[in-house]
């Protein structure tokens, strides 16, 4: 193998780029049905998959996405057919909007029908069945773009089925292995700086992460109740899709929340931004998005890139209630402790997760 070197890039007195927002783009509802047809219409594939990605005019290999970290992927199984095992680093957000079916993700089956919402976990080896009489159409949403990016993409295509997620071990109390550090976590100063050695650096408190399942029905039930606030609400009425392994981070998976949410007819937010780019998938009503100035017009069964990072964006809704599933990556810009958030352009921007974050003008409830 030759030898390759790496150079020096003097920056030396440089002031930062200034940010090139990827713009917003709008997939209607025509083109995915049209796409949809177009891959039921093929024979079927060796590995059953039939699958197209939803890819930004301006992203480029490695790691095609709707957003430079998120990838969406149209997937149609028809009627009798089945997917094949399959696994990897990545992890995923599905959400059907045609259909129904059911999925098995590390031994577990989830049935699912048309708007429910599910999360597969890191390396949980998974497939999908259409066991129903109809077309069979997902979203799904995944970190594999970022991941292709790093060139850390890991997928197995011929996994083994296990029953269900391995529960790590408990180190017995006290036990110590032959050549362990005897010195353990310890802090080394008085501003809280610590070591940590590296039986502890490979062996990190493992956090079990299960594939979770939200019917339509029951979240539509508790997101109607939010309906009713009145216009003088300031927030959004909606309710984050969560998983408790995602702890303080606020999400879906580690690297995605997914809410869902209602907007009352002729109900317009305020414009704000935040670092974390959102992708909504709308699925009744019809409204505007006006980001970075420009104006985008949406209805049922349009997907869209509705603000991209920094991007300053509001939506407003017509003459219909707006229901929509929303994704952003904000849990991971949380944990990277970059999730810039400036919940309204009048008031200071704040780092989400680090500092205290906004409040609303809702009384405490019990939600």
């Amino acid at each position: 193998m030759d030898t390759q070197n790496g150079k020096f890039v003097d920056c030396s007195g440089a002031s930062a780029p200034k940010l090139n927002l990827w713009p917003s783009v709008l997939i209607s509802k025509e083109d995915i049905e049209a796409e949809v047809a177009r891959l039921a219409d093929g024979p079927t594939p060796a590995n059953g998959r039939r699958a197209s990605l939803i890819v930004h005019p301006n992203a480029r290999e490695p790691g095609l996405g709707l957003a430079p970290g998120i990838r969406v992927t149209l997937s149609v199984l028809r009627p009798g057919e089945q997917t094949q095992p399959i696994r990897h680093n990545s992890t995923q957000v599905d959400f059907c909007i045609r259909g129904a079916g059911s999925v098995m993700v590390h031994g577990r089956r989830i049935d699912f029908g048309q708007y429910d919402v599910w999360n597969t976990p890191s390396m949980a080896p998974y497939w999908y069945m259409n066991d129903g009489y109809e077309l069979q159409v997902r979203l799904t949403y995944s970190n594999a773009a970022l991941l292709e990016k790093m060139n850390v993409h890991i997928v197995d295509d011929d996994p083994p089925l296990t029953e269900g997620p391995e529960e790590a071990p408990e180190a017995e109390a006290g036990a110590q292995g032959a050549g362990e550090s005897p010195f353990g976590t310890f802090q080394l100063n008085e501003d809280g700086a610590f070591l940590m050695p590296y039986e502890r650096l490979i062996n990190p408190t493992a956090v079990a992460s299960a594939p979770l399942h939200w019917p339509w029905q029951r979240v539509k039930a508790e997101l109607d109740k939010l309906a009713a606030l009145g216009k003088d609400y300031v927030g959004r009425r909606l309710y984050l899709l969560y998983n408790p392994a995602t702890g303080r981070t606020n999400g879906t998976t580690q690297n995605f929340f997914a809410t869902m949410t209602v907007r009352p007819p002729r109900i317009v937010d305020r414009p704000h931004r935040h670092t974390s780019a959102a992708i909504n998938y709308y699925f009744a009503g019809s409204g505007r998005s006006t980001v970075e100035g420009k104006i985008y017009e949406w209805k049922a069964g349009d997907l869209m890139l509705s603000a991209p990072g920094w991007g300053v964006h509001n939506h407003a809704s017509y003459d219909e209630p707006v229901y929509e599933l929303t994704i952003q990556d904000q849990p991971l810009n949380i944990a990277m402790e970059s999730l810039l958030w400036q919940e309204s352009l009048q008031q200071p921007m704040k780092v989400l997760g680090a500092q205290a974050g906004f409040a609303t003008n809702r009384k405490a409830g019990g939600n």
